[in-house]
């Protein structure tokens, strides 16, 4: 029997979704028959009616599939809600620029295409809302939160580079500033000496001390990541060389639950660690680094290879094995992060989440 949507569904509901407003459009599976469109206020309210509605026409929860827009942003509370009823949801797929061309562009549209854009499309293949409850739920946050204060840090750090590099305050800022410098800056005091110094030196120590408070901040944030992940599926992650609590809930958090990710290469393209062939004439056999995927789990993965070739001895012995046949250190990062996604995705579908403490 055939597997995709329009042999698996009855209905498909496309929701092109918004900040005030969703719009829905209710289609026939098989043949794409239009059968309504209508708009819902984004309050519970109005959710609650467009799930009513869908329910009056369809008349069955298993027999229809919601394909919502932007389940990570606008569409999160819908996405939520809907699969919270028992209903079938997924995301909606890119959408082709090029073949709208011409056609034009509304809310109602676009809700029809979302709905008739996954009809040709293998069930499994569908993408799948991840968990936004429990654990998943609190490390994402504390993800979000961590990258928002160390790109603060970032900045904090090269304005006061750029400052004391600019006045003479009194430290040597000609190479990147160590813990010693900053902890100097977030010290003084504004004293007697030339108006420009003396902005300038209040400046400095108001972006030390802002260092200083995001390193607390970061430090917290590290320890409430650590106690999330013991409590989940990814804590067997923590005892991996070079996978710490940051690494172990990025993993967590997009990989999400079992069954999500139908496969540890379906967990590698979504890392963006699958190999690319990138052979061309004489050159065969060769592969290329991929540019796609979750960026921030991918990144995680990059930073895990590089420890591990560091300091790992297994790591080592194998990278040196590599080069001795000629491969490049790039070839070598790509199989050492295809080989660590097939790990990773292996541990978290065989554990059973911890239960939480009390």
């Amino acid at each position: 029997m055939s597997s995709i949507v329009a042999h698996h569904f009855r209905f498909v509901v496309g929701v092109d979704t918004h900040a005030r407003n969703h719009v829905y459009a209710l289609i026939a599976a098989d043949t794409g028959e239009h059968i309504q469109t209508c708009q819902f206020p984004t309050t519970a309210a109005g959710l609650r009616r467009a799930i009513d509605w869908v329910a009056h026409r369809t008349g069955a929860v298993t027999d229809t599939l919601w394909v919502i827009e932007g389940i990570a942003s606008y569409g999160a509370l819908l996405a939520g809600a809907v699969a919270a009823g028992g209903w079938q949801v997924a995301e909606a797929p890119a959408m082709n620029a090029r073949a709208q061309h011409g056609i034009g562009k509304s809310d109602p549209l676009d809700a029809r295409r979302i709905a008739d854009a996954v009809r040709g499309l293998d069930v499994t293949t569908l993408r799948r809302p991840r968990a936004d409850s429990g654990v998943r739920a609190a490390l994402q946050i504390l993800l979000t939160a961590r990258e928002a204060m160390t790109g603060e840090r970032t900045r904090a750090v090269n304005a006061l580079t750029a400052l004391l590099r600019v006045h003479d305050l009194g430290i040597d800022a000609r190479r990147p500033l160590t813990a010693a410098q900053v902890s100097q800056a977030a010290r003084w005091r504004v004293h007697k000496e030339p108006l420009a110094n003396q902005a300038a030196r209040a400046e400095a120590n108001r972006l030390a001390g802002r260092i200083h408070a995001l390193d607390r901040d970061l430090t917290e944030n590290t320890t409430r990541l650590r106690q999330a992940v013991q409590s989940s599926q990814a804590a067997p992650l923590l005892q991996e060389t070079g996978i710490g609590p940051v690494t172990a809930a990025t993993c967590l958090a997009a990989w999400s639950h079992p069954g999500r990710v139908r496969s540890e290469a379906a967990f590698a393209a979504l890392a963006g660690v699958n190999p690319i062939p990138a052979s061309s004439g004489n050159t065969t056999g060769r592969h290329r680094l991929n540019r796609g995927g979750d960026r921030r789990l991918n990144r995680a993965l990059y930073f895990v290879t590089i420890t591990r070739m560091r300091r790992d001895p297994d790591t080592k012995t194998y990278v040196d094995k590599r080069r001795a046949e000629g491969k490049t250190t790039r070839d070598i990062q790509r199989v050492l992060k295809r080989y660590l996604a097939r790990q990773i995705y292996r541990t978290l579908n065989k554990t059973k989440p911890a239960p939480n403490p009390a």
